[in-house]
């Protein structure tokens, strides 16, 4: 059985799925390089507070002084291969009251490679931020890879998370909940294998091409976004891809004590496609998060999987609303 054939909606961490079947195509190392834009409107990032590391994770600080804040503190993750100017969106809309710390996990956007336990690793690290600084109830917001790790610090957790916010992430790869654990680990090994021998170029361009179909609706935005991932380690990149499609945490979904919002994103383009309406892709999302005690599922549309650069406002006011019933 191909996982990846199931007519379930898998947009959680689709770049995983266009990666794999973009290594498995006979023509791939052939793709052409994106032709960079004069101006990459992602790149220059709201300048931080501070910056600091926590075992590989880099932290960036913003929002108002210490006790200034009147919100809980953020916790911001990005989703795979992307790194924290994913946020600025986020960042524009909720430092002013927040304090928000936004990170970018090792080996991606430039930073140096992941370690072999990448996953677990900075699951930890972001449970030992909370700790170290202190923060009373954070709400852990995240992309994607970022939102399963939100949602396994908060079983890890649960006294200490205030809150969760899913972007487009889930505790199981969808397609893959069905699957024997050997079987899922076998498509994550050959993952993990043919994207550490990728070299950069070809990783960058398969970026492109994944960014156009899967990542945004607007294709100059799409072009500036492969640009950025395209500067994270292929094998870093494989090595999280391995680890989340091997993880399954709906066994531990019942120890999570904060409300979890997850934000849907929707496409009629590709929905039709999928022959998938919005409310049965959020029916479908909230089928694998049975087990938690407090749920709630928003669809964002038109959107692709990174619905906070292709709807920032409808994401932002989902988020705000969110925080106000806390």
């Amino acid at each position: 059985m191909n996982p990846f054939a199931c007519k379930k909606p898998f947009s959680f961490f689709p770049i995983v799925v266009g990666v794999l079947v973009a290594l498995m195509s006979a023509g791939s190392s052939h793709a052409a390089e994106p032709a960079p834009p004069k101006v990459n409107r992602f790149a220059a990032t709201i300048g931080p507070a501070e910056r600091f590391e926590v075992d590989g994770v880099l932290v960036e600080q913003f929002g108002p002084k210490a006790g200034a804040a009147r919100g809980r503190p953020l916790v911001l993750i990005p989703g795979l291969a992307s790194g924290g100017w994913v946020w600025q969106e986020t960042v524009r809309a909720f430092s002013p009251e927040h304090v928000v710390y936004v990170l970018t996990l090792p080996g991606f956007d430039g930073r140096p490679a992941a370690p072999a336990n990448a996953f677990a690793s900075a699951r930890a690290a972001v449970e030992k931020l909370v700790e170290q600084r202190r923060l009373v109830k954070p709400v852990i917001v995240g992309h994607s890879l970022g939102a399963t790790m939100a949602l396994a610090v908060a079983e890890d957790q649960p006294a200490s998370v205030g809150g969760v916010v899913a972007i487009d992430g889930l505790p199981v790869m969808p397609g893959t909940e069905t699957l024997p654990p050997a079987e899922r680990s076998k498509y994550a090994q050959t993952m993990k294998t043919r994207l550490a021998g990728m070299n950069p170029a070809l990783f960058a361009s398969q970026q492109q091409g994944y960014m156009r179909t899967i990542g945004v609706m607007d294709m100059s935005k799409a072009d500036d976004l492969a640009l950025l991932t395209g500067r994270s380690d292929p094998a870093s990149t494989g090595q999280y891809a391995a680890d989340v499609l091997e993880l399954d945490l709906r066994p531990g979904l019942k120890n999570i004590q904060a409300p979890v919002l997850v934000i849907s994103p929707y496409f009629d383009a590709d929905g039709s496609q999928q022959g998938l309406t919005a409310n049965a892709k959020a029916d479908y999302y909230r089928s694998l998060l049975q087990g938690a005690p407090k749920v709630e599922v928003v669809t964002v549309a038109p959107a692709r999987h990174f619905a906070m650069i292709d709807q920032p406002q409808q994401v932002n006011d989902a988020i705000r609303k969110y925080l106000a019933s806390l």
